[in-house]
Protein backbone atom coordinates (compact mmCIF):
# COMPACT_ATOMS: atom_id res chain seq x y z
CA UNK A 1 0.00 0.00 0.00
CA UNK A 2 3.13 2.51 1.32
CA UNK A 3 4.60 1.74 -2.15
CA UNK A 4 1.23 2.38 -4.47
CA UNK A 5 1.04 5.76 -2.35
CA UNK A 6 4.49 6.90 -2.85
CA UNK A 7 3.73 6.12 -7.13
CA UNK A 8 1.07 8.17 -6.96
CA UNK A 9 2.82 10.93 -5.39
CA UNK A 10 5.51 10.90 -7.94
CA UNK A 11 2.95 10.67 -10.65
CA UNK A 12 1.12 13.72 -8.98
CA UNK A 13 4.58 15.69 -8.67
CA UNK A 14 5.44 14.94 -12.24
CA UNK A 15 2.40 15.95 -14.02
CA UNK A 16 2.78 19.32 -12.14
CA UNK A 17 6.34 19.43 -13.40
CA UNK A 18 5.03 18.73 -16.64
CA UNK A 19 2.40 21.03 -16.88
CA UNK A 20 4.01 24.17 -15.03
CA UNK A 21 4.87 26.65 -17.64
CA UNK A 22 8.05 27.34 -19.71
CA UNK A 23 9.47 30.75 -19.39
CA UNK A 24 11.71 30.21 -22.44
CA UNK A 25 9.02 28.55 -24.54
CA UNK A 26 6.57 31.30 -24.10
CA UNK A 27 9.26 34.11 -24.45
CA UNK A 28 10.09 32.34 -28.29
CA UNK A 29 6.30 32.45 -28.59
CA UNK A 30 5.09 35.87 -27.55
CA UNK A 31 8.29 37.97 -27.38
CA UNK A 32 11.28 37.35 -29.14
CA UNK A 33 9.91 38.11 -32.50
CA UNK A 34 9.68 42.08 -31.25
CA UNK A 35 12.70 42.19 -28.64
CA UNK A 36 15.19 39.56 -30.05
CA UNK A 37 16.01 35.70 -28.94
CA UNK A 38 18.22 36.56 -26.59
CA UNK A 39 16.41 40.00 -25.72
CA UNK A 40 18.59 42.12 -27.25
CA UNK A 41 15.96 44.12 -29.44
CA UNK A 42 14.59 44.51 -32.51
CA UNK A 43 11.20 46.17 -33.29
CA UNK A 44 10.72 46.15 -29.54
CA UNK A 45 13.31 47.26 -26.65
CA UNK A 46 16.32 45.30 -25.54
CA UNK A 47 15.00 43.87 -22.42
CA UNK A 48 18.54 42.19 -22.19
CA UNK A 49 20.52 45.67 -21.82
CA UNK A 50 21.79 45.74 -17.72
CA UNK A 51 20.95 48.90 -16.81
CA UNK A 52 17.51 48.17 -18.03
CA UNK A 53 16.99 45.22 -15.67
CA UNK A 54 18.17 46.73 -13.04
CA UNK A 55 16.18 50.16 -13.10
CA UNK A 56 12.78 47.77 -13.10
CA UNK A 57 11.12 45.16 -10.70
CA UNK A 58 8.92 42.19 -11.42
CA UNK A 59 5.91 43.86 -10.98
CA UNK A 60 6.81 46.64 -14.10
CA UNK A 61 7.54 43.74 -16.30
CA UNK A 62 4.14 41.76 -15.41
CA UNK A 63 1.85 45.08 -15.62
CA UNK A 64 3.52 45.48 -19.17
CA UNK A 65 3.08 42.07 -20.39
CA UNK A 66 -0.76 42.42 -18.70
CA UNK A 67 -1.34 46.48 -20.27
CA UNK A 68 1.26 46.63 -23.32
CA UNK A 69 1.55 50.10 -24.27
CA UNK A 70 -1.85 51.08 -26.20
CA UNK A 71 -0.11 52.39 -29.80
CA UNK A 72 2.96 51.89 -29.18
CA UNK A 73 3.84 48.59 -30.93
CA UNK A 74 3.53 46.59 -27.37
CA UNK A 75 0.02 44.59 -27.21
CA UNK A 76 -1.75 43.85 -24.03
CA UNK A 77 -0.97 39.71 -23.44
CA UNK A 78 -4.10 39.99 -21.69
CA UNK A 79 -4.92 35.88 -22.57
CA UNK A 80 -1.83 34.95 -20.88
CA UNK A 81 -2.32 33.17 -16.89
CA UNK A 82 -0.50 34.64 -13.82
CA UNK A 83 1.38 31.84 -14.21
CA UNK A 84 2.43 31.97 -17.70
CA UNK A 85 3.34 35.71 -17.00
CA UNK A 86 5.68 34.97 -14.15
CA UNK A 87 7.45 32.32 -16.02
CA UNK A 88 7.95 34.77 -18.79
CA UNK A 89 9.21 37.40 -16.18
CA UNK A 90 11.53 34.74 -14.44
CA UNK A 91 13.09 34.27 -17.96
CA UNK A 92 14.13 37.28 -18.74
CA UNK A 93 15.06 37.85 -15.21
CA UNK A 94 17.39 35.31 -16.21
CA UNK A 95 19.53 37.60 -18.33
CA UNK A 96 20.80 39.75 -15.40
CA UNK A 97 22.98 38.29 -12.19
CA UNK A 98 21.69 40.94 -9.85
CA UNK A 99 18.50 40.35 -8.02
CA UNK A 100 15.31 41.98 -8.99
CA UNK A 101 15.30 45.66 -7.32
CA UNK A 102 12.60 45.94 -4.80
CA UNK A 103 10.70 49.67 -5.39
CA UNK A 104 8.09 51.00 -2.91
CA UNK A 105 4.58 51.43 -3.96
CA UNK A 106 3.96 54.83 -1.95
CA UNK A 107 3.58 57.50 -3.77
CA UNK A 108 6.21 60.16 -4.44
CA UNK A 109 4.90 63.66 -3.21
CA UNK A 110 6.20 66.65 -5.22
CA UNK A 111 5.20 69.87 -7.30
CA UNK A 112 3.79 69.00 -10.29
CA UNK A 113 3.66 72.74 -11.55
CA UNK A 114 7.66 73.21 -10.88
CA UNK A 115 7.67 69.49 -11.99
CA UNK A 116 6.64 70.51 -15.55
CA UNK A 117 9.23 72.99 -15.64
CA UNK A 118 11.78 70.83 -15.20
CA UNK A 119 10.34 68.33 -17.88
CA UNK A 120 10.73 71.19 -20.61
CA UNK A 121 14.01 71.82 -19.67
CA UNK A 122 15.16 68.44 -19.56
CA UNK A 123 13.03 65.56 -20.70
CA UNK A 124 11.06 66.71 -23.45
CA UNK A 125 13.79 66.49 -25.88
CA UNK A 126 13.88 63.42 -25.98
CA UNK A 127 10.20 61.61 -24.78
CA UNK A 128 8.21 64.86 -26.38
CA UNK A 129 6.61 68.25 -25.04
CA UNK A 130 3.76 66.34 -23.42
CA UNK A 131 5.18 62.76 -22.60
CA UNK A 132 4.73 60.84 -26.26
CA UNK A 133 7.48 59.73 -26.53
CA UNK A 134 10.27 59.41 -29.20
CA UNK A 135 9.62 58.36 -32.56
CA UNK A 136 10.08 55.08 -34.22
CA UNK A 137 10.77 51.66 -33.02
CA UNK A 138 13.69 51.26 -30.41
CA UNK A 139 15.80 49.33 -33.37
CA UNK A 140 15.03 48.76 -36.85
CA UNK A 141 16.52 45.94 -39.05
CA UNK A 142 16.48 48.48 -42.34
CA UNK A 143 19.69 50.30 -40.89
CA UNK A 144 21.52 51.10 -38.18
CA UNK A 145 20.64 52.74 -35.28
CA UNK A 146 22.92 55.20 -32.59
CA UNK A 147 20.39 54.46 -29.73
CA UNK A 148 20.09 51.11 -28.37
CA UNK A 149 16.29 52.09 -27.28
CA UNK A 150 14.00 55.24 -28.15
CA UNK A 151 12.73 57.29 -25.32
CA UNK A 152 9.61 55.53 -24.25
CA UNK A 153 6.24 57.37 -23.86
CA UNK A 154 5.96 58.39 -20.66
CA UNK A 155 2.25 59.76 -20.70
CA UNK A 156 1.20 55.93 -22.18
CA UNK A 157 -1.91 54.24 -19.72
CA UNK A 158 -0.03 51.28 -20.12
CA UNK A 159 3.27 52.36 -18.72
CA UNK A 160 1.84 54.47 -15.90
CA UNK A 161 0.15 51.29 -15.27
CA UNK A 162 3.11 49.82 -14.62
CA UNK A 163 5.74 51.94 -13.26
CA UNK A 164 5.96 53.00 -9.42
CA UNK A 165 7.09 56.38 -8.77
CA UNK A 166 9.61 55.24 -6.82
CA UNK A 167 10.71 52.96 -10.46
CA UNK A 168 10.40 56.19 -11.95
CA UNK A 169 12.72 58.03 -9.44
CA UNK A 170 15.38 55.27 -9.14
CA UNK A 171 15.84 55.69 -12.75
CA UNK A 172 15.81 59.67 -12.57
CA UNK A 173 18.30 59.20 -9.86
CA UNK A 174 20.46 56.84 -11.86
CA UNK A 175 19.57 56.66 -15.31
CA UNK A 176 20.53 54.25 -17.57
CA UNK A 177 24.03 53.43 -18.48
CA UNK A 178 24.39 52.68 -22.31
CA UNK A 179 21.74 55.29 -23.06
CA UNK A 180 20.75 58.46 -23.75
CA UNK A 181 19.02 58.47 -19.81
CA UNK A 182 21.63 59.98 -17.58
CA UNK A 183 21.28 60.88 -14.08
CA UNK A 184 19.43 63.52 -13.11
CA UNK A 185 21.66 64.43 -9.94
CA UNK A 186 24.74 64.60 -11.84
CA UNK A 187 23.45 66.79 -14.14
CA UNK A 188 23.01 69.21 -11.49
CA UNK A 189 19.21 68.55 -10.07
CA UNK A 190 18.28 68.48 -6.59
CA UNK A 191 16.03 65.47 -4.91
CA UNK A 192 13.08 67.70 -4.49
CA UNK A 193 13.24 68.41 -8.11
CA UNK A 194 12.89 64.61 -9.01
CA UNK A 195 9.95 64.13 -6.68
CA UNK A 196 8.59 67.24 -8.68
CA UNK A 197 9.54 65.66 -11.93
CA UNK A 198 7.83 61.91 -10.58
CA UNK A 199 4.75 64.14 -9.48
CA UNK A 200 4.49 65.61 -13.43
CA UNK A 201 5.16 62.65 -15.17
CA UNK A 202 1.96 60.56 -12.72
CA UNK A 203 -0.25 63.71 -13.58
CA UNK A 204 -0.31 62.71 -17.08
CA UNK A 205 -2.60 60.04 -16.03
CA UNK A 206 -5.30 62.21 -15.62
CA UNK A 207 -5.19 63.53 -19.06
CA UNK A 208 -4.84 59.90 -20.56
CA UNK A 209 -7.69 57.96 -21.19
CA UNK A 210 -6.95 56.18 -24.76
CA UNK A 211 -4.81 56.21 -27.35
CA UNK A 212 -4.82 59.00 -29.89
CA UNK A 213 -5.80 57.10 -32.69
CA UNK A 214 -9.05 55.25 -32.46
CA UNK A 215 -8.51 51.07 -33.09
CA UNK A 216 -8.63 50.48 -36.48
CA UNK A 217 -12.58 48.16 -36.84
CA UNK A 218 -11.30 46.83 -40.02
CA UNK A 219 -11.66 42.65 -40.13
CA UNK A 220 -10.89 42.08 -44.02
CA UNK A 221 -7.29 40.99 -44.47
CA UNK A 222 -7.77 41.65 -48.33
CA UNK A 223 -8.69 44.11 -50.47
CA UNK A 224 -10.62 42.04 -53.56
CA UNK A 225 -12.00 43.33 -56.27
CA UNK A 226 -13.81 41.97 -59.40
CA UNK A 227 -12.62 43.26 -63.20
CA UNK A 228 -14.28 43.65 -65.78
CA UNK A 229 -11.75 43.40 -68.42
CA UNK A 230 -9.34 40.16 -69.31
CA UNK A 231 -6.71 38.96 -66.68
CA UNK A 232 -4.50 40.56 -69.75
CA UNK A 233 -6.49 44.13 -70.14
CA UNK A 234 -6.50 44.29 -66.33
CA UNK A 235 -2.52 43.65 -65.99
CA UNK A 236 -2.21 46.40 -68.63
CA UNK A 237 -4.27 48.55 -66.36
CA UNK A 238 -2.53 47.89 -63.22
CA UNK A 239 0.73 48.98 -64.62
CA UNK A 240 -0.62 52.03 -65.93
CA UNK A 241 -2.37 52.54 -62.86
CA UNK A 242 0.87 52.13 -60.25
CA UNK A 243 2.76 54.64 -62.33
CA UNK A 244 0.21 56.93 -62.10
CA UNK A 245 0.26 56.85 -58.66
CA UNK A 246 3.79 58.17 -58.79
CA UNK A 247 4.95 54.05 -57.60
CA UNK A 248 7.50 52.59 -59.91
CA UNK A 249 6.78 49.15 -61.16
CA UNK A 250 9.55 47.41 -60.05
CA UNK A 251 8.58 43.50 -62.18
CA UNK A 252 5.21 41.93 -63.43
CA UNK A 253 5.70 38.09 -62.49
CA UNK A 254 3.80 34.68 -62.68
CA UNK A 255 2.46 33.99 -59.04
CA UNK A 256 4.35 31.06 -59.21
CA UNK A 257 7.62 32.63 -60.61
CA UNK A 258 10.84 30.41 -58.88
CA UNK A 259 8.36 28.37 -56.93
CA UNK A 260 7.98 25.85 -59.84
CA UNK A 261 9.51 24.43 -63.00
CA UNK A 262 9.79 27.34 -65.15
CA UNK A 263 7.62 27.42 -68.15
CA UNK A 264 5.25 25.53 -66.61
CA UNK A 265 3.64 28.54 -63.92
CA UNK A 266 -0.17 29.09 -64.14
CA UNK A 267 -0.16 31.95 -66.84
CA UNK A 268 -3.84 32.85 -65.22
CA UNK A 269 -2.24 33.91 -62.01
CA UNK A 270 -0.37 37.31 -62.14
CA UNK A 271 1.61 39.31 -59.20
CA UNK A 272 2.61 42.73 -60.11
CA UNK A 273 5.26 44.13 -57.59
CA UNK A 274 6.18 48.30 -57.51
CA UNK A 275 7.08 50.76 -54.77
CA UNK A 276 7.45 54.54 -53.91
CA UNK A 277 10.80 54.32 -52.33
CA UNK A 278 10.71 57.81 -50.42
CA UNK A 279 7.31 56.30 -48.79
CA UNK A 280 8.52 53.23 -48.13
CA UNK A 281 11.69 54.59 -46.39
CA UNK A 282 9.53 56.96 -43.92
CA UNK A 283 7.18 54.09 -43.07
CA UNK A 284 9.89 51.99 -42.30
CA UNK A 285 11.77 54.62 -39.73
CA UNK A 286 8.48 54.46 -37.67
CA UNK A 287 8.04 50.24 -37.82
CA UNK A 288 9.89 48.23 -39.66
CA UNK A 289 7.41 45.55 -40.01
CA UNK A 290 6.02 47.21 -43.38
CA UNK A 291 7.91 44.82 -44.87
CA UNK A 292 5.09 42.46 -44.60
CA UNK A 293 3.31 44.76 -47.16
CA UNK A 294 5.96 47.05 -48.67
CA UNK A 295 7.19 46.93 -51.31
CA UNK A 296 3.57 46.77 -52.66
CA UNK A 297 2.21 43.73 -54.60
CA UNK A 298 -1.35 43.34 -56.26
CA UNK A 299 -2.33 39.31 -57.47
CA UNK A 300 -4.49 39.11 -60.54
CA UNK A 301 -6.32 35.60 -60.73
CA UNK A 302 -8.40 34.52 -63.57
CA UNK A 303 -10.99 31.02 -62.37
CA UNK A 304 -14.31 29.81 -64.05
CA UNK A 305 -13.57 32.95 -66.76
CA UNK A 306 -13.84 35.59 -63.37
CA UNK A 307 -10.73 37.80 -62.88
CA UNK A 308 -10.19 39.01 -59.58
CA UNK A 309 -7.64 41.69 -58.43
CA UNK A 310 -6.28 41.44 -54.64
CA UNK A 311 -4.06 43.00 -52.59
CA UNK A 312 -3.43 43.04 -48.75
CA UNK A 313 -5.67 45.39 -46.48
CA UNK A 314 -3.18 47.82 -44.76
CA UNK A 315 -5.88 48.58 -42.14
CA UNK A 316 -6.26 44.96 -41.22
CA UNK A 317 -2.43 45.28 -40.76
CA UNK A 318 -2.73 48.75 -38.84
CA UNK A 319 -4.98 47.06 -35.92
CA UNK A 320 -2.20 44.34 -35.62
CA UNK A 321 0.62 46.57 -35.06
CA UNK A 322 -0.31 48.79 -32.41
CA UNK A 323 1.18 51.09 -33.61
CA UNK A 324 -0.28 54.67 -34.15
CA UNK A 325 2.19 56.45 -35.65
CA UNK A 326 2.17 53.45 -38.25
CA UNK A 327 -1.73 53.91 -38.49
CA UNK A 328 -1.25 57.02 -41.13
CA UNK A 329 1.15 54.82 -43.27
CA UNK A 330 -1.50 52.25 -43.39
CA UNK A 331 -4.59 54.80 -44.39
CA UNK A 332 -2.52 56.42 -46.88
CA UNK A 333 -1.51 52.75 -48.28
CA UNK A 334 -5.20 52.04 -48.18
CA UNK A 335 -6.24 54.52 -50.11
CA UNK A 336 -3.59 54.29 -52.93
CA UNK A 337 -4.32 50.21 -53.07
CA UNK A 338 -8.17 51.14 -53.63
CA UNK A 339 -7.46 53.66 -55.97
CA UNK A 340 -4.68 51.18 -58.04
CA UNK A 341 -7.64 48.62 -58.11
CA UNK A 342 -10.63 51.09 -59.01
CA UNK A 343 -8.56 52.16 -61.41
CA UNK A 344 -7.44 48.70 -62.89
CA UNK A 345 -11.00 47.10 -62.51
CA UNK A 346 -13.96 49.62 -63.34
Amino acid sequence: MRLLFLVFLGLVFCNVAQSAPRGDELYAAHCAACHGDTGAGGVGVPLSLPSFLSSVDDNFLRETIRHGRPGRVMPAFRALSNAQVNAIVHYIRGWSDKPAPDFSDQPVVGDAKHGKQLFASYCAACHGANGEGGKGTGVTFSRKRDLPIIAPALNNAGFLAAASDSMILHTLEFGRENTPMRSFLVQGLKEQDLDDLVSYIRSFASITTAPETPARTATETTITLESSYSLEETVENLEGAIVSQNFILIRTDTLEHGLTVEGEEDSKEVILHFCNFSFLYEALKVDPRVGMFLPCRVTVTERDGKVMVTTINPLYLSHLFNNNELDEFCRQMHEVYTAILEDATL
